[in-house]
This record gives structure tokens, sequence and C-alpha cells, in this order.
């Protein structure tokens, strides 16, 4: 026992890229500390003394099981996060409160859980754990099973409602059939489907009379908000733009380096920005920190990434690689879509900045990634293993092909 905790020991502490990926989630998360701090200290101080210790610890159980262990573990709690979020829209369920219109949290005694946070980590170890040896998903039919994989928690998810977790799903899907050697061509007609189906949408939304709308009403309000901000019109600054507005005028005023803490605080409470600890956290920090604030959080958000990635790439496992894939466009497209509804680029939706919005169960989940990167970046190749799918090029010209899977 002894001799195998001290090999442990050492695999871990192996030069590896994922402890880059540690170093910039734990900035993240004391940036967020501080700026959740600056609006609503009590909240501050839970994130920093009780959920960040939390998420550590759960980040450590993560390093430890052999990724074998992880995968084979994979379809069980697969289903258990099926079965959770059935149970979330089931009408009358017990310990479900219904908050901001939204059943997405289970009340437990020890805290308030966001189940769907849990099914975005469940979704990668999932979707990787289907593609790791498969060369199916390189037919156009073949991608129908990775996409009925998303569609299931994504729909439930829907049903909550909760658009902005939902939307994480789709881009991590496309990355990771990308790594694992899905054709382009089949991968470009599909997303050439989505955006075409997109503009289609936001077009009847703006231009088309009532009785063609296939969007909700408040789902609408945001759209033309959005655009409307863009164009200069002022109209819905006080009702559909309100919180975008707001959002703006603070990050604006932040200007370079910020107004600091007690200032930002009186600023950012004097214009009455609604869910300034969690879902509009970036526009607390670029108001106490000016631009420079937001390049530090954006340059972090590459280092993590990256860092993610090149253990990805440095792993012959391929369950491991496109787990590591997966993890780090899961965070890119959910922190990018939290700023781009910041500066106007994306419509006002539910979705947290991952290390620095207020939330434990986002906390959780966020570091449970950074556990697994980390362990699957520490792991030699094993002995007798199923060599990892590799690219060849040389049987379709530039088109990348997988040659074991």
């Amino acid at each position: 026992m002894n001799r195998w905790l001290l090999d442990y020991v050492r695999s871990m502490l192996r030069p590896n890229a994922g402890w880059y990926a540690l170093f910039a989630a734990v900035m993240l998360t004391i940036i967020g500390v501080m700026a959740i701090g600056t609006v609503e200290p009590s909240y501050g101080t839970l994130q920093g003394q009780k959920w960040l210790p939390v998420a550590l610890f759960v980040m450590l159980i993560c390093m430890i099981p052999h990724p074998r262990l992880i995968g084979q573990a994979t379809y069980p709690l697969a289903i258990i996060t099926v079965i959770v979020l059935a149970y979330l829209i089931m009408p009358g369920a017990p310990l479900v409160p219904k908050i901001n219109g939204a059943t997405s949290w289970i009340d437990l005694p020890m805290m308030r859980v966001q189940p769907s946070e849990l099914a975005k980590v469940v979704f990668v170890l999932a979707l990787a754990r289907y593609l790791r040896y498969r060369s199916s998903y390189r037919t156009l039919r073949g991608l129908a099973i990775p996409f009925v994989i998303m569609f299931l928690p994504v729909l439930m998810i829907l049903k909550q409602p909760d658009l902005g977790t939902a939307l994480v799903f789709a881009p991590t899907l496309f990355a990771m059939l990308v790594a694992a050697g899905a054709k382009l061509r089949h991968l470009g007609g599909l997303l050439g489907i989505a955006f075409a189906s997109v503009a289609i949408v936001v077009s009847v939304t703006l231009w088309a009379p009532d009785s063609m709308q296939v969007l909700k009403p408040h789902q609408r309000d945001r759209i033309v908000a959005m655009v409307g901000l863009i164009q200069g019109d002022t109209r819905y600054n006080d009702n559909e733009a309100y919180q975008a507005d707001k959002a703006m005028t603070l990050i604006g005023a932040g200007g370079i380096s910020g107004y600091g803490g007690d200032r930002a605080s009186t600023i950012i409470m004097h214009n009455r920005l609604p869910h300034d600890h969690n879902d509009m956290i970036f526009a607390v920090v670029v108001n106490r920190w000016g631009l420079l604030g937001a390049w530090a959080v954006m340059g972090l958000y590459l280092v993590l990434v990256a860092s993610m990635l090149l253990v990805a790439a440095r792993s012959k496992d391929p369950f491991a690689r496109l787990a590591c894939v997966g993890f780090a466009a899961s965070l890119f497209t959910q922190a990018s879509i939290n700023i781009g509804m910041h500066v106007g680029l994306v419509p006002i939706t539910g979705i947290t900045l991952p290390f620095v919005s207020y939330g434990g169960s986002s906390l959780l989940a966020t570091f449970a990634m950074i556990g697994l990167t980390l362990n699957f970046g520490s792991r030699r190749p094993t002995m007798l293993a199923r060599p990892s799918f590799e690219f060849d090029r040389s049987r379709s010209g530039s088109l990348p092909q997988a040659t074991r899977l």
C-alpha cells in the first residue's frame, strides 16, 4: 500500500501541463471571490471559505482513480444523471424549488445542487467513452448516436428551462467529434444547417408577424433588445435590454484600471445590476479592475484551455484525450457566451462565468474537470494497451482518417 501511494504521488508530481490549468483555475476563482465580495460580501466569504475547499477536495478525489475505472463508471453515472434530470421536470417533485421560473435545483441538507452542472462533466465522459475506439461516426449516419447522447440531457435541461446551460453541449460535441476524426465535410454541413436555422429564426423574430413566431415571447424580446442595443436604439433599456445596458455601462465606466473595491461597489450598487454576483460577474470584474482585469481573466481562460488541449495532445489514451478536448471546449464555450452577452454580442441568458461566478455546483463541476485533467495528464501509457487513434493523411489528401479507433 505504501509503495503504491509513493508511486502515485511521484506520478502526480511529474511535469504535467494540467498543473497550468489548475493554476489558471485557482487564479480565476480568487478573482471571482474578490469580485463577488465587492457586491455581496457574505457570498464572497461563502465562495472562498466553503465552496472552494470543497471543490478542491472533489478535485483531489477525481485525481485518484485510474482512467480505466473512470471509463467503466461513466455509463452508470450517465444513467443516474439522466434520471436526476428527469426528476427535476416532474410536476410537483419534492425538494425541487422553482427559482426565476426554472426547476434547475435540488434542495439537499448541505447545499442546493444544480444537476445540469454535473451533466456537463458526465456528458463529456460518456461521449469520450463512446467515441474512443469507434469509426462509425465517420459516416453521416454514424453521427446519429453521438447526437442522441447530446440531445437526451439537452432536451431535459431545456425543459427546466435552462437555455444557457443547454447551449454549451453542441459546441462541445463538435469539438470532440473533430478531435476523434469525424469527417469535416459532414460536420461542416451540419454546422451550415445549424447557422441557417439560427438565421431563419432571428429573421422570423425580427420581421415576421406574431402568427409565424417560433420563440417564446421573452426569448423574442431578448433578441430584439440585443439588436436594438447594437443599432443604438435605447427604447428597450428600461425593460428587455435593462440588464445588458447596465452591464455595458459598468464595463465602459471601468476604463483601463477600474475603480477599486469600495468605489466599484458603490457604483455597481447605484446602477442596480441584476444577478451581479453570478451571471453578470464579468461586469463587476471590469468595473473594479478595468480593461486590465478583463485581459487578465481572458488570458487565464486561454491558459486553462491551452493546458487542457496540451494534455490531450500528449495523451496516448483515446478516452483521456477526447475527455480533455471536451472539457476545454465546454469551459471555452461557457466563458465565451458569458463574456459575449456582457458586450452585446449574445442575447442575455442564464449562464455563469466558470470559476468566477458564485455557485457551489458550478465550482464543484469545474474543479472536477481540472482533477480529471490532472489525472489523465499524469498517467504513463499502459503496457499492452490498445493503440489510440492516429490520423493518416495519405489515404484522403488533407482530410484526416482514423487508423485505429
